[in-house]
């Protein structure tokens, strides 16, 4: 991986900044901040698969979303240039692009501990959101068949017989958050999902934090209502589903009283 991003840096002009290097998971992602040949602070990112695997909906996602949102009124690093070589039955793509000075808000998904989020940068988020819900896209973030699938076996009931769609990040925590700017980071799963879903995804992420928790359903106050009710649901399944596997243990016990009330609330059909 280092190998191939040393030489995407070559091809695209970018010259890197090794000790800044950020592994993702399972190590299939690698970043690095650079500065290419006109001086620009950038961010480039280079992803891996079998050669096979090479497509499909997490690998267009950068280049979809720069195509259907551009900037995002600001709050989404630009895409610059995209670079793909294939090499001994594996793919790679580099994404080169804007470096964001800000930080993440959290190194972890789940925020433990808490924030100071000016009332500007909460409302940029719902207007970014806002934004982002009324794109048009034939991308799919969460499928159909998921959810009749997760919502009887995770939360014990059927799912609705009707959803209201919208577009969505897809992957909506603190750690794709940045801050005292709001940047929204990391684009590879966004397309349509239930309404609401992004909202109820970053509020389960905030369960462990009441003071953020709470602000979050400020600002999103059409969660809790029938409206958002397929997307609390579809989250909530996703992270239960989690928790079997060993991961987000500590989020069990709010989201067993979040999914109580999804069930007692179930709109009718």
């Amino acid at each position: 991986m280092r190998a191939q991003h040393a030489d995407a840096a070559r091809a695209l002009g970018v010259t890197c900044d090794t000790e800044g290097e950020f592994w993702g998971w399972a190590g299939r992602t690698l970043g690095a901040p650079g500065t290419d040949l006109d001086g620009r602070r950038v961010w480039l990112r280079l992803v891996s698969a079998p050669t096979g695997k090479a497509a499909g909906k997490t690998w267009e996602g950068a280049e979809t979303a720069q195509k259907a949102l551009g900037d995002l009124g600001g709050h989404r690093p630009a895409l610059l240039a995209v670079h793909d070589v294939s090499q001994a039955g594996v793919a790679y793509r580099a994404e080169l692009s804007e470096h964001m000075e800000q930080p993440v808000i959290s190194s972890d998904p789940v925020l433990r501990a808490p924030i100071g989020m000016s009332s500007t940068w909460w409302a940029d988020l719902r207007t970014a959101l806002d934004m982002i819900a009324i794109t048009d896209t034939e991308r799919v973030a969460v499928r159909q068949e998921y959810i009749d699938r997760a919502l009887p076996e995770f939360l014990g009931i059927a799912a609705p017989q009707t959803i209201g769609w919208s577009t969505a990040h897809g992957d909506l925590h603190w750690a794709n958050l940045t801050a005292p700017q709001l940047r929204l980071l990391d684009w590879e799963g966004w397309g349509r999902a239930p309404y609401g879903y992004d909202q109820a995804t970053l509020l389960a992420y905030s369960l462990l934090e009441s003071a953020a928790a709470e602000h979050v359903r400020q600002v999103f106050p059409e969660l809790g209502t029938a409206a958002t009710w397929a997307g609390e649901a579809v989250i909530v399944a996703e992270l239960l589903q989690t928790i079997g596997r060993g991961h987000n243990e500590d989020l069990a016990g709010p989201l067993h009283r979040w999914a109580d009330q999804l069930r007692s609330s179930r709109p009718s059909q």
